[in-house]
């Protein structure tokens, strides 16, 4: 993988999109642990801000209150350095996310087949809120389908988590980031 064009890339913050249950979290864990960089997940950070869990936050004040908050995290957040970003599944739905996280540093959309998602995505089931809305294969699937033009818009490189460990992954990744860098940056 390369990344779509030549452009400025802040190569320090490593961004993750891509559908709930597809590994953000725990690949970012890794990612971070394996660059020193400072890990964030934007849900954990609206909790932390609102005081509250994003299902609560939904079931109070319903998604577009959500989003607004989200909006603010993720603008905080990249005006960071040194850190990898997870995102929530939902982040790339609003044009402000997108220019924050395209304009501040490396993309990485991790992809997951509706299957897999769906066995991941039921286990914690309480702590996703859209989960309620699109709990059959096929709701789920269009809510993929919705998403997925903005994440491969939006994405540096794209990866299919559902065959491979957090940690492997992560080491792919970097290997990747790694080639990008000496490319543009070896003259």
């Amino acid at each position: 993988m390369t990344l779509k064009s030549i452009r400025y890339t802040n190569f320090n913050n490593i961004y993750l999109i891509g559908p709930m249950g597809s590994g953000k979290t725990s690949v970012g864990k890794q990612l971070a642990h394996l660059t020193k960089k400072f890990f964030y997940d934007v849900d954990v950070e609206v909790e932390k801000h609102v005081g509250i869990n994003i299902a609560e936050i939904f079931r109070r004040d319903g998604e577009k209150s959500f989003r607004k908050q989200e909006v603010k995290t993720i603008a905080s957040l990249c005006k960071l350095n040194n850190i990898v970003l997870s995102t929530g599944g939902g982040s790339v739905l609003i044009n402000t996310n997108r220019q924050h996280l395209f304009n501040n540093g490396i993309v990485i959309y991790l992809t997951i087949p509706v299957e897999v998602q769906l066995e991941r995505i039921s286990k914690r089931a309480d702590t996703r809120p859209l989960l309620v809305k699109y709990s059959s294969k096929e709701k789920l699937y269009q809510l993929n389908k919705e998403r997925e033009l903005l994440y491969k818009i939006l994405a540096d490189f794209a990866y299919l988590t559902s065959e491979v460990k957090p940690h492997q992954l992560a080491l792919k990744i970097l290997m990747d980031i790694q080639k990008v860098y000496k490319s543009t940056y070896a003259h």
